[in-house]
């Protein structure tokens, strides 16, 4: 469970982005955690329609995909779904996403795997996210703390200053934060592998999502 927190009192809203094929309790359980360490008044599922990391085949279907985020999340009044980045079509570019909820929100922290913030110089215009987003960076309970700076090229490390070990402000006043959260060993890659040897899936996904799957025969080929 994380144990980090957000000292101000701003409101403030997560952005979870992702192709989410198909979504599962892990994504789920890592937002909810990260919303109430950091009393986020939202967190916004945004599935990407071609994202720039992968194979544009591996997304799926947008509307089954936004299908079943919306399935996932009915009940709980803190997640939110939009189709902001399918309806714009192309690659999506967070930078893109940003700008655009940047005119609606005070406050964005952008919630990503530690992995992907260590190749944050290989996405679209890196180093202007900085400006339009802080950070919250998933990390493991039990792996050694990460160094911020350390995980940053250089062209951002030296616009950075260390507040304390898990925290840092970049020169735009956006704040990077290291988070500890639950790991759960489900990837939206085991699933389909399941499904496409006909084995159960049940408990990996929300039973709404499963209940879509199954209907639909999604995963099945």
């Amino acid at each position: 469970m994380g144990n980090c927190e957000r000292k101000d009192d701003r409101m403030a809203i997560g952005v979870f982005g992702g192709t989410f094929n198909p979504v599962h309790t892990g994504h789920l359980r890592v937002a909810e955690e990260i919303r109430e360490d950091f009393r986020l008044e939202e967190v916004y599922f945004i599935p990407s329609h071609v994202p720039p990391h992968k194979d544009a085949g591996i997304a799926g279907p947008s509307g089954e995909r936004m299908r079943m985020l919306r399935a996932a999340v009915r009940g709980n009044a803190f997640f939110k779904v939009s189709d902001l980045e399918i309806k714009r079509g192309g690659i999506s570019y967070t930078l893109d996403t940003l700008k655009k909820l940047e005119r609606r929100f005070d406050e964005i922290y952008f919630i990503i795997g530690a992995d992907a913030f260590k190749q944050i110089d290989t996405w679209y215009h890196y180093e202007e996210l900085f400006y339009h987003t802080g950070f919250i960076v998933m990390t493991r309970p039990a792996s050694q703390a990460d160094d911020i700076p350390g995980m940053l090229p250089d062209a951002v490390r030296r616009k950075l200053t260390v507040l304390q070990e898990d925290v840092c402000r970049h020169e735009s006043g956006k704040k990077i934060y290291l988070c500890p959260v639950t790991k759960i060993d489900i990837s939206s890659t085991k699933i389909r592998n399941l499904l496409k040897d006909n084995r159960s899936i049940r408990y990996l996904v929300p039973p709404a999502v499963e209940k879509i799957i199954i209907e639909r025969g999604l995963y099945r080929s």
